[in-house]
């Protein structure tokens, strides 16, 4: 189970390095054994270049020696700030890079994705790579069961997706290609509990960062077989992402953040943070859903 942590921004916006340390405290207390830096949840395409580089030496230096491991994303729309925080992310110490597809000037056809990717993972050659395929952002839409097929020759280093897609039937096809070589971790938090029950061994989340119980309880009585159980505990997931939607999800995220006692700052515009209405009616409303007996 990755969590995938939010930007540290202090009340004013800037970058707020001193918070990360207290994010890694919560997660690993909340049983997270890997992060997923720079990621959507991270605001990566709202942090300028050096605050991601900036982000993902902290994160390294404040898990080093412990158990909590580091994935950086570094995907970006410029195939050189790409290349360059994918050899940052192996000269910090981090366990994997990943990176999405660019989404302004797409590549068209899997080949042009995959060039892309192999001249990604050639910077930083001694880590595992991952693409992240979340086409609702990128609007890139390729096939990944392809991709999986043919990006091996380009990217040695290749070892999965990071799946951000609600087409189970390719996962399936994911999870089974090259009779089960990568590792496809599942990242829709909302139906991780189909994802489990076809084959999904790993999920990144955002969720996670401050409702990992109830998925921890989820995906323990999944492999106890206790159906009814793992399937109230993703009603309770579903319940708690249809309420911070209806807030906008991320301000409302990084909120409930503040809520748990890890404060990670406000979003970055175009997105706006809640107002001191919305964040005590936002308290009022997961207090009525029950999210903080859920939790405990």
């Amino acid at each position: 189970m990755v969590a995938a942590p939010f930007a540290p921004l202090a009340a004013d916006g800037t970058l707020d390095l001193a918070r990360v340390e207290r994010q890694a405290e919560h997660l690993m207390r909340c049983g997270v054994r890997m992060v997923f830096v720079n990621g959507t949840t991270g605001e990566c395409t709202s942090l300028t270049l050096d605050e991601r580089r900036a982000i993902a030496r902290r994160w390294c230096e404040v898990t080093r020696g412990s158990d909590l491991h580091v994935a950086v994303h570094v995907g970006t729309n410029c195939l050189a700030d790409s290349r360059l925080l994918a050899a940052e992310a192996e000269a910090c110490g981090a366990a994997s890079i990943s990176a999405f597809a660019p989404s302004y000037f797409r590549p068209q056809h899997l080949d042009a994705l995959i060039d892309w990717c192999a001249s990604i993972a050639a910077a930083a050659p001694e880590l595992p790579f991952y693409f992240y395929d979340i086409p609702s952002f990128t609007h890139v839409a390729l096939s990944m069961p392809q991709f999986l097929e043919r990006a091996p020759a380009r990217i040695p280093n290749l070892v999965g997706l990071k799946f951000t897609n609600p087409d189970l039937m390719a996962y399936q096809l994911c999870l089974r290609a090259s009779a089960g070589r990568f590792d496809v971790a599942y990242g829709c938090d909302e139906w991780l509990l189909a994802a489990l029950a076809l084959g999904a061994r790993g999920a990144v989340g955002s969720t996670y960062n401050f409702a990992a119980p109830v998925y921890r309880r989820m995906w323990t009585a999944f492999t106890q077989g206790n159906w009814e159980v793992a399937q109230n505990e993703q009603f309770r997931a579903v319940q708690l992402i249809q309420l911070l939607a209806g807030y906008g999800f991320l301000p409302a995220a990084k909120a409930t953040m503040e809520l748990v006692g890890v404060e990670v700052g406000p979003v970055r515009p175009p997105q706006n943070p809640l107002t001191a209405e919305q964040r005590l009616r936002l308290r009022e409303d997961l207090e009525k859903l029950g999210f903080f007996d859920w939790i405990r």
